[in-house]
């Protein structure tokens, strides 16, 4: 199947020639053309499957073929839960609208909000924002979706796990009429939100799932090294960093202090290093990312700030220094190398506090996995042993008869105290009278026997 079969746009092939794609994926070749029906859609697939595409083509040939429903408001919302997913989205859509009609417009928190009023006065085709800012700024009456044509949520999972429920619902509201259509792309559809969340938002969807959430991505090879602490990791952090040959490689940690004092480490070393972490502006971000695609650092380490949507093709390694806490972000995580048809490798450290994310790892992708050892940096840490659990039941059995005997037992010894089970306190005193001395018995009083 080729591109030409969708009957897209002549300006919409010319640009995909031009750009080199030569056919589409999987998740392109089935969601594209029920989107270009008008129906809604609710679809999932593994990271860097190419579903950006999957989207951004059906929205530009509803553009170019029908009539605005509103000259002022947008026709197109493409909502994401993180700025950098966002950037890498409006990025890929200015290649499609470049030489047309079409405005495009970037709306993120944590950059100007007056500046971004006057860029929503402008009145955009395209709106691709984080659902906070955007909700903002609807709330307040800065643009309206009464025109809105096409709702579009990426990584729909990612935003209700993030906690924009209450925006999605705001946004959803306002452009709520039947001739707008609402695409749904989800790392998975098993997650526990996300079906509930599609009866409210989509009619009648069309559901699509290329491949299941635990799907191998054959790419990707997949290491895994035990560590016994922090200053072990460290060790075999310096003995990948220069045994393994790569062109861009990328480092998780759990923490941002980790982040800060991994980069200062390395960049002290000779190597050229940066961290992205949650404490920096807009700007700052958008300077380290920009300058680490376009390869003017070989390593980045970051959070999970950097484990969904970043296409960067030059991504040969990832290391996990640290497991993540959700299973799934492990793979976003290796899913940032082997993009675009290339190999990708990823080495995962395994300690003590991994080990719990270690095997749930395990069980959500459905494998067993080897370690491997590193010559002269073997670790004493081999995995923890699950406790043997005791029997409750044969415990509870036989202590209940002993509790009920042994009350019992002492019910009857204070029937036997309170005379036939009556209550001491209730009966009346009987004292015992004093026998008389023979003396003082009158002879008299004394009944005679017959």
């Amino acid at each position: 199947m080729s591109f030409s079969d969708f009957g897209l746009d002549k300006r919409l092939m010319s640009t995909i020639e031009h750009l080199g794609f030569n056919e589409p994926t999987d998740i392109q070749q089935q969601a594209i053309p029920v989107a270009m029906t008008g129906q809604d859609l609710i679809a999932s697939s593994k990271t860097g499957s190419g579903k950006t595409l999957a989207f951004i083509l059906p929205a530009l040939q509803r553009l170019m073929k029908n009539r605005a429903l509103s000259k002022r408001d947008p026709r197109v919302v493409i909502l994401t839960p993180t700025r950098e997913l966002a950037k890498q989205v409006f990025t890929q859509l200015r290649l499609f609208t470049a030489g047309t009609q079409f405005k495009a417009v970037l709306i993120l928190g944590g950059e100007n909000f007056n500046d971004q009023v006057k860029t929503l006065e402008k009145d955009p085709h395209f709106l691709v924002a984080t659902p906070g800012r955007l909700a903002d700024h609807l709330s307040k009456g800065h643009f309206y979706l009464n025109g809105l044509e096409l709702l579009i949520l990426d990584e729909a999972d990612r935003m209700l796990d993030l906690g924009f429920s209450k925006e999605l619902k705001l946004i959803n509201k306002a452009a709520d009429h039947r001739k707008r259509q609402t695409l749904m792309f989800s790392a998975t559809l098993d997650h526990g939100q996300i079906n509930d969340f599609a009866l409210e938002l989509l009619t009648k969807p069309k559901r699509i799932a290329i491949g299941a959430a635990h799907t191998e991505h054959k790419d990707i090879s997949k290491r895994f090294y035990f560590a016994d602490n922090l200053d072990h990791k460290e060790l075999l952090l310096e003995h990948f960093l220069s045994s393994e040959k790569y062109q861009q490689l990328i480092i998780f940690t759990a923490t941002r202090a980790d982040t800060e004092r991994l980069s200062g480490k390395l960049s002290s070393q000779g190597l050229s290093t940066v961290a992205l972490s949650g404490d920096l502006n807009q700007s700052q971000r958008n300077q380290i990312m920009d300058g680490f695609a376009k390869g003017q650092q070989k390593i980045l380490i970051t959070t999970d700030l950097a484990s969904r949507g970043l296409d960067l093709v030059n991504v040969s390694h990832v290391i996990n220094f640290d497991l993540p806490k959700h299973t799934e972000e492990f793979v976003h995580r290796i899913g940032r190398t082997g993009r675009a048809g290339n190999k990708g490798e990823s080495i995962s450290f395994v300690g003590p506090k991994d080990w719990l994310s270690f095997k749930n790892i395990e069980m959500f992708l459905q494998q067993n996995f080897t370690f491997d050892s590193v010559e002269g940096l073997k670790a004493k840490f081999k995995g923890i042993k699950p406790k043997k659990q005791k029997t409750k039941k044969t415990e509870n059995s036989q202590k209940k008869p002993i509790a009920l005997k042994s009350k019992q037992t002492k019910v009857n010894k204070t029937q036997k105290k309170t005379f036939f089970a009556q209550d001491v306190g209730n009966m009346p005193v009987m004292k015992k009278k004093k026998a008389k001395p023979a003396s003082e018995i009158d002879a008299n009083n004394t009944p005679e026997v017959e």
